[in-house]
């Protein structure tokens, strides 16, 4: 295995895209960059998965993936709520919040990508990185959906920290969706008594 392809290795993500590529391979030009990677991909070295991005093999993380399509971007709704237990509905579509609306299927994964304005979108606030990947928190992921969808039913809301969704919430400059949250917590607490 020839030097450019250890250094890939040498990273810890399973997905790459061409700005990745040409950190580690340190390649400033453009023609040099996309014919090295053209050769790695025919030589089956790198694979393709669209335009601009790749994995080092079939053992890529399909969030990672997600994320690496449109920067900036992050994990959230349906995704993040089934993980913490806040919806029950199995989605096999990873939800993902960025610049543009769209959905797609690459390889054998889908992704939904839900427009969120840019003052939400690139505020850090309650978004966590793993695993080469951005997430939102339950509570920002609890916040996006109400933002989008107004009478989204949740399962289980006994996870969701309320004083946290109310710190969070002042990103999105949005009264209505203070309201929203208001109600949503006042009927959970109803629940309880």
């Amino acid at each position: 295995m020839d030097n450019l392809i250890a250094k890939l290795y040498q990273s810890t993500k399973t997905i790459l895209t061409n700005r990745d590529l040409a950190l580690i391979w340190q390649e400033n030009n453009k023609n040099n960059l996309n014919a090295k990677t053209a050769y790695y991909v025919k030589q089956k070295a790198l694979l393709r998965l669209t335009r601009g991005v790749f994995a080092k093999n079939k053992d890529y993380n399909p969030k990672e993936l997600a994320t690496s399509i449109y920067i900036p971007s992050y994990i959230s709704f349906e995704t993040v709520l089934r993980e913490a237990g806040v919806i029950f509905q199995h989605y096999d579509t990873i939800f993902v919040v960025s610049r543009w609306p769209k959905t797609m299927t690459i390889d054998k994964h889908t992704f939904t990508f839900r427009k969120l304005k840019d003052a939400a979108l690139f505020n850090p606030a309650g978004i966590v990185s793993k695993d080469n990947y951005s997430a939102a928190t339950p509570e920002r992921a609890f916040l996006d959906t109400i933002y989008l969808f107004p009478n989204y039913h949740f399962d289980n809301l006994k996870s969701i920290n309320w004083a946290k969704c109310g710190e969070i919430a002042r990103i999105y400059n949005n009264r209505q969706l203070i309201k929203r949250l208001h109600k949503y917590c006042k009927n959970y607490q109803k629940k309880l008594i």
